[in-house]
C-alpha cells in the first residue's frame, strides 16, 4: 500500500447520520491542505449501518478506508488500531460530529509539519470559543484541573477530540498506553509530556453536539483512571 502524507482517522460507533456530513466535509478540507491523504474510519462494532455507508463511500473515493470491528473495542483501542493501519507520516483524528470547527485542521496538521510530535485543540484556553452547557463546562474544567494537579500535565484540555501526531512517535508511545476508551486521549498526552515530546496546544472553536456518547459512568471511570495512571507512573513495580 502506498504511503500518504496525512491519515485522518474518524472514530465511529453508531454514527451513520453524522458520517453523511463528516465524510464529504473531510474530503473537502483535506483536499485543500494536501494532495496526499487518506480518511480511515475506525468503526467500532456499530449496529446502525455505519460500516455499510463507509463501504459505499469508499467505492466512490478510494481515499476513504473502512477499519471495521465486529465487536466493540472501545474508542482508545479503535484509535490505536487505526494508527497502526495508517499509511500517513502524519496521523490525526477528530470526532465524527465535527464539534471542533474543521477550519482548524490546517493548524493541527501544520504543527506536525513544523516539527511538533503532537498537536491538540483546546476548548479551555483564554481565546477558545466554546458553546456548551454550563454543567458540561464545569465538569470539563474540573476534570482537566485534576489531570494538571495529580498527573502534572502542563496542558489545558486533554479530552478535546481533535489531535495530530507524528506517526512514528505515537506508535512508539502506544506501547505503554493502557487506556482503552475515553481516558486514552488524556493518557497519550500525559505520557507524551513525560517522554519529552513537543506538543502544540492551540485554541479552537467548538460546539457541543445535541447528543453525546460520554455517559456519567464514563466520567466516574475517568476519575478512577487518573488515579490508576498516577500509580503506574509513580509507584515502582515490585
Amino acid at each position: 500500500m502506498n504511503s500518504v502524507e496525512v491519515t485522518a482517522v474518524i472514530p465511529v460507533f453508531n454514527d451513520r447520520a453524522a458520517l453523511t456530513t463528516a465524510l464529504p466535509r473531510s474530503v473537502e478540507v483535506l483536499s485543500s491542505l494536501t494532495p496526499s491523504f487518506e480518511i480511515l474510519v475506525a468503526e467500532d462494532g456499530s449496529t446502525d449501518g455505519s460500516a455499510d455507508l463507509v463501504r459505499e463511500q469508499a467505492l466512490r473515493d478510494p481515499r476513504i478506508r473502512l477499519l471495521h470491528s465486529d465487536a466493540r473495542q472501545g474508542r482508545g483501542r479503535a484509535l490505536s488500531r487505526a494508527f497502526r493501519e495508517a499509511t500517513g507520516s502524519i496521523v490525526c483524528y477528530y470526532d465524527v460530529d465535527l464539534a471542533t470547527d474543521m477550519s482548524h485542521l490546517g493548524e493541527l496538521i501544520g504543527a506536525i509539519r513544523d516539527g511538533y510530535d503532537m498537536s491538540t485543540g483546546s476548548r479551555l484556553m483564554p481565546s477558545s470559543d466554546v458553546k456548551r452547557t454550563g454543567e458540561r463546562e464545569v465538569a470539563s474544567r474540573g476534570y482537566n484541573l485534576l489531570v494538571r494537579v495529580i498527573l502534572g500535565s502542563r496542558l489545558h484540555d486533554h479530552q478535546c477530540g481533535f489531535k495530530g501526531f507524528r506517526r512514528d512517535r505515537i506508535l512508539s508511545l502506544l506501547l505503554s498506553v493502557k487506556a482503552t476508551h475515553w481516558f486514552w486521549d488524556t493518557e497519550v498526552l500525559v505520557r507524551g509530556q513525560r517522554a519529552g515530546y513537543r506538543i502544540c496546544e492551540f485554541p479552537v472553536r467548538w460546539m457541543a453536539s445535541r447528543g453525546t456518547t460520554v455517559k456519567p459512568k464514563d466520567v466516574a471511570e475517568m476519575g478512577g483512571a487518573i488515579l490508576r495512571l498516577w500509580w503506574q507512573l509513580h509507584v515502582p513495580k515490585g
